[in-house]
């Protein structure tokens, strides 16, 4: 049976770990919060087990099995991820949008029928019924937020229009984007309507996503790093912003909230107007610096951003490299630790766990003689004496 078409915080467990939402908010917290982009995925062999099992679209189509794969990362490392993302892809939105896509084994997203002419876009669904085409996935979040118990909160997401424009066009992934890169110079007004159809179902989608029970949003532009700045700021920059705007809007119409993270991928010339727009957080990749990223966002809290590739290291390199990465953002408020891009399929189950833990251990440590935990720690220590708790 469906989930009723609004859900609100009394329909589930109560939340135990608020963590990362309160660091969304740019309020103190006790140590830094982190979860991991992809932190459900191939790497580890539970997920391959279920991949032998079913198909990658399978799985994101089936809410229980999207919610098991969920939970894999949050079993596995208890106490150590502050946050879940809802298993699914990017990819589900063309899908919805009447686009058949394949997901290959050893290639990757295919489009067997891409976006080649403006005329094409006369075969696209470009209002779909988010309810009936996008169900499977309300119901997915609804499920797992109910067996997260309120261990740690629920992220929903989706990708960017530029993001899935692109994808759309080239029928996959593409080292060069030549071909969605000539709509823009050579369909320029057949690009911009496209990216405002996709626009509208994004906000829509990501609506949907906490109606059912998420509680923070991400949304996706892994190629906005891909454009120039000029090309960026015609195309993809107004649409981002209107998906933030829209989204809290709908939300507070709603009486619901839920902070949501920014990632244009590769855009480090978009890290100012990002700065200033409804986002509650913008996640950075790894080319800067903590120091640089500070120095452009100083109105939100920022998300990110080790290098991959660092958890192919030895784990006291880890913790040397999460230690340095701690004291650049800052342990006190206003940072979410994550990677700067998502896990890779070779990476080490247990140096992920290295890298967690010492992220834990590290901002723990060094917030605990803060006047805020010192704080928190007097409220908590009088709680517990309370006659009422004791009763």
């Amino acid at each position: 049976m469906a989930p009723p078409q609004l859900l609100t915080a009394a329909d589930f467990p109560p939340l135990k770990n608020d963590l990362i939402l309160r660091a969304a908010k740019g309020e103190k917290v006790e140590r830094t919060p982190v979860w991991i982009m992809r932190q459900a995925g191939r790497y580890l062999p539970e997920f391959r087990e279920a991949r032998k099992r079913n198909d990658f679209f399978t799985i994101c189509r089936t809410p229980e099995l999207a919610c098991e794969v969920t939970l894999q990362p949050i079993d596995r490392y208890e106490g150590l991820l502050d946050a879940s993302i809802i298993f699914s892809d990017i990819l589900v939105v063309p899908q919805a949008m009447g686009m058949e896509v394949q997901m290959l084994e050893k290639v990757g997203p295919h489009f067997p029928k891409p976006l080649k002419t403006p005329e094409d876009l006369s075969l696209l669904i470009t209002n779909p019924d988010i309810k009936e085409t996008l169900g499977y996935v309300m119901d997915a979040i609804t499920l797992t937020r109910t067996k997260l118990d309120g261990r740690v909160p629920l992220i929903g997401f989706t990708g960017a229009p530029w993001t899935l424009m692109a994808y759309m066009i080239e029928g996959g992934g593409s080292k060069t984007y030549s071909k969605a890169k000539t709509w823009l110079y050579k369909y320029s007004e057949a690009s911009k309507e496209l990216l405002g159809y996709l626009t509208d179902v994004c906000v829509n989608y990501l609506v949907a996503q906490v109606k059912a029970g998420a509680q923070m949003l991400q949304v996706f532009d892994s190629n906005a790093g891909e454009l120039a700045p000029a090309e960026f700021n015609e195309f993809v920059l107004p649409g981002l912003l209107d998906i933030a705007s829209r989204v809290k809007a709908q939300l507070k119409d709603l009486d619901l909230e839920a902070p949501i993270v920014i990632f244009a991928r590769n855009a480090e010339y978009a890290l100012e107007d990002l700065n200033k727009s409804q986002y509650d957080v913008v996640q950075v990749g790894f080319t800067l610096a903590p120091s640089a990223v500070r120095k452009i966002v100083k109105k939100k809290t920022v998300q990110g951003n080790a290098d991959p590739s660092l958890l192919y290291a030895p784990v006291e390199k880890i913790k040397s490299a999460v230690e340095e990465m701690l004291d650049g953002f800052g342990t006190g408020s206003g940072y979410i630790a994550n990677l700067g891009h998502g896990m890779y399929p070779d990476h080490d189950p247990e140096h992920l766990k290295a890298y967690l833990t010492a992220i834990k251990e590290y901002s723990t440590a060094k917030n605990a003689n803060t006047p805020a935990a010192k704080k928190r720690k007097a409220a908590k220590e009088s709680e517990a004496s309370s006659p009422a708790k004791k009763k």
